[in-house]
């Protein structure tokens, strides 16, 4: 539905009404302003519920991916529309976490409805001491396994999209699809 052209919306200011008094019997006047007010009416009620518009919670859908926009959050026109409004809400957290092993979890769950269990760092160290001797090699690649959560079936081409997405560009990894949660291997 566009808010450009809303049939029989009602203007909370008519124009005719607040003309002088010489053009309240103004036929002409009258009807003139009265096509003025049906063209504002759309922007008088945009205006007037500007803070629903900004909220991701509630504001209406066709809005919602140019707000995704303002935010960098994902949008897929394919998700449901609660996930949509939830990758909206949680943007800033997801950012806050990019290229960690908890920021890879949540926008798998929030994404796929899946859990995961990350293993390599991506060979990341540092040291506040000049001189140190270098780090061990790191692991050749990061390990994402995923199982179902929420949903019965794993995508395994999409999951590995979105790692690719939140994983730091350097670092190479490995995506594994299981049926359940892993067994404790001693760790």
């Amino acid at each position: 539905m566009s808010r450009a052209a809303v049939p029989g919306l009602p203007s909370r200011f008519p124009i005719g009404e607040q003309l002088p008094a010489l053009y309240a019997d103004d036929n002409f006047a009258q009807r003139f302003t009265a096509g003025l007010d049906t063209v504002l009416a759309p922007v008088f009620a945009t205006l007037d519920n500007l803070t629903a518009y900004l909220d991701p919670r509630v504001t209406p859908i066709d809005f919602l991916a140019w707000l995704a926009s303002w935010v960098g959050a994902a949008d897929d026109p394919q998700w449901p529309v609660e996930l949509r409004r939830e990758a909206v809400v949680r943007a800033v957290e997801l950012h806050r976490w990019r290229g960690t092993r908890r920021g890879l979890a949540e926008a798998l769950r929030l994404a796929l409805g899946v859990h995961c269990d990350v293993t390599g760092d991506g060979g990341s160290w540092w040291s506040n001491t000049a001189g140190t001797e270098l780090p061990p090699q790191p692991a050749a690649e990061i390990q994402v396994r995923v199982w179902p959560g929420s949903e019965t079936r794993v995508d395994p081409a999409r999951v590995r999209e979105i790692v690719r997405a939140m994983c730091p560009v350097h670092a190479a990894f490995r995506v594994e699809v299981l049926p359940g949660p892993p067994a404790d291997e001693g760790r």
